[in-house]
């Protein structure tokens, strides 16, 4: 357990100093700090034949620990009558560089065509030397990966396309 009065110096720590978030796990306490606000939803138009949703708010509470998602529908601008596919897309919240494992050799966390759960790691994300893993928010299969390894990343970049189950 965490007392308050830890997180209370915690935060002003936090505040005081260059960092942007830190996060502390003692035994089943998780507490997560972050100055940067959580994205708020927004409602964006995508390319021509597709149609986006809006940007879903992580449903865990901890906004700063999951990736933006957003809904798309890939339509046929063929007029056909076609069920469109839809793809969830999972969106960096923050600038930093991408790695697929937890280590250099190590096995990436997802690939593409893999079943993910609600909870997986999906990917790292390192930023002002943290290193911040991310988890998935929903249930689904990889479709694309579309950042390499090492690659830096911008907020709000798409780093997975993911089928939902």
């Amino acid at each position: 357990m965490i007392d308050a009065e830890f997180v209370e110096r915690l935060i002003r720590a936090v505040d005081e100093s260059g960092i942007d978030t830190v996060e502390i796990r003692r035994g089943a306490t998780r507490v997560r700090i972050s100055k940067t606000p959580p994205p708020a939803p927004v409602r964006t138009e995508a390319a021509a034949g597709s149609v986006a949703g809006v940007v879903e708010s992580p449903a865990s509470g901890d906004p700063a620990t999951a990736a933006s998602v957003e809904s798309t529908a890939a339509g046929d601008s063929g007029g056909d009558e076609q069920p469109a596919t839809t793809l969830i897309e999972i969106k960096s919240p923050m600038v930093g560089t991408f790695y697929r494992a937890g280590a250099p050799g190590a096995p990436p966390y997802v690939d593409t065509g893999q079943r993910i759960s609600e909870g997986d790691t999906l990917c790292i994300i390192e930023a002002m030397k943290l290193m911040n893993e991310f988890e998935s928010e929903i249930s689904g299969t990889i479709e694309e990966i579309l950042v390499q390894d090492g690659e830096p990343v911008e907020y709000g970049q798409v780093l997975f396309r993911v089928a939902p189950v």
